[in-house]
């Protein structure tokens, strides 16, 4: 079956249908990963987004139930230049194009994402539609022109109600703005009891959880559309040591007095490289944004760069000058991508450890 995918500037690509069939409209954006495609379709981050993968064989593995970062998918259609509806894995258990079908995600190859991408970057990120309807040209872009971009993106793929992922370690109230599971993976495989609350959680509820830390999520859009997160973790920051990622980092930014603006066409995909201003060490990273916090608007902050994108020059980590704050753009579980990243997670373990010395407490079992 045909599909079509329409971009705001009017250029249309035909392709053919591997996914759900209907009609969708979002954010087009690109991923340049060799690997990782179950993982990028399954983060939340990537609510909203029409996304297109740079490698042009995709789906050559299949799908298990080991790789996923949520339940379900969040993009709302995967572009591909080839789609291998024959994969060739030990744990695969189902082909990309059924499990989209499965979930009601649109799919479109044999498109020359070579020239998508090239156009995203140049032009920058535009709105898509894609569809497997017969439709005029005229129509679709009319149609396209009055479909908005979401903006609830993080109510959206936030958790609905707390839960714990008990431990006899360090409590950490993870706040789920869309995270990913492997970044609850990495705390409790460092013993730490993970209790993942709403978006929208106040700040005395976190406080009647007693936590040792606080985690800020990774997750979708642009942080200004969650003003009421930018308070909250205003207040909790200057109470408990606190590690933002992706996401939570923009809020942290934001939170203690510093600026955001929409990139280009952001960073995606598991091979950025990332530089730590104090020991020049170079790492790769895995990333998934669109927005990024501005570096001139920190100079005015308590707040100091800590890391910066090699590429481009773009901030990629903070801490506070006097708090155990801290904060990183890219995702440090590293899942797909190397594990350059892992040891701020160990920071941070130390940070809680630090607090909890200082105060003169010891941990018990809870």
């Amino acid at each position: 079956m045909k599909a079509y995918l329409l971009l705001e500037d009017g250029t249309l690509f035909t392709g053919e249908s591997f996914g759900a069939e209907g009609t969708t409209v979002g954010e087009v954006v690109f991923n340049t990963g060799m690997t990782g495609y179950q993982e990028v379709l399954t983060d939340p981050s990537y609510c909203g987004q029409l996304v297109a993968m740079t490698y042009p064989l995709i789906g050559n593995y299949g799908i298990n139930r080991h790789d996923m970062e949520a339940m379900i998918p969040h993009v709302h259609a995967f572009i591909v230049r080839e789609h291998a509806d024959s994969p060739h894995h030990w744990q695969n258990e189902l082909p990309l194009g059924a499990w989209l079908q499965q979930h009601g995600i649109m799919g479109i190859s044999g498109i020359d994402t070579r020239m998508l991408t090239r156009k995203l970057r140049r032009h920058g990120t535009m709105k898509g539609r894609i569809t497997t309807a017969d439709e005029q040209i005229e129509q679709m872009h009319q149609q396209l022109q009055q479909t908005p971009l979401l903006r609830d993106q993080v109510a959206r793929v936030s958790t609905k109600n707390l839960y714990t992922i008990p431990h006899y370690g360090k409590r950490v109230v993870m706040i789920d703005y869309g995270a990913k599971a492997g970044l609850k993976r990495e705390l409790v495989k460092r013993g730490c009891e993970v209790i993942v609350v709403p978006h929208d959680t106040t700040v005395d509820e976190i406080e009647r959880l007693g936590p040792d830390g606080i985690f800020l999520s990774n997750g979708p859009g642009d942080p200004k559309d969650v003003p009421y997160a930018i308070e909250v973790v205003k207040e909790v920051s200057q109470r408990y040591p606190t590690f933002g990622v992706c996401l939570g980092h923009q809020l942290l930014a934001l939170a203690f007095g510093g600026d955001t603006e929409k990139m280009q066409f952001g960073h995606r995909g598991c091979n950025h490289p990332v530089t730590d201003l104090a020991t020049k060490r170079t790492v790769i990273t895995s990333q998934n944004h669109g927005y990024a916090v501005c570096a001139d608007s920190i100079e005015t902050t308590p707040l100091v760069i800590t890391h910066l994108a090699l590429n481009d020059g773009s901030v990629e980590g903070l801490r506070h000058q006097t708090l155990p704050v801290f904060s990183v753009q890219y995702h440090p579980e590293a899942a797909p991508g190397p594990h350059d990243s892992a040891y701020l997670f160990d920071q941070f373990i130390e940070m809680m450890e630090f607090q909890r010395e200082q105060e003169g407490l010891q941990y018990a079992e809870r």
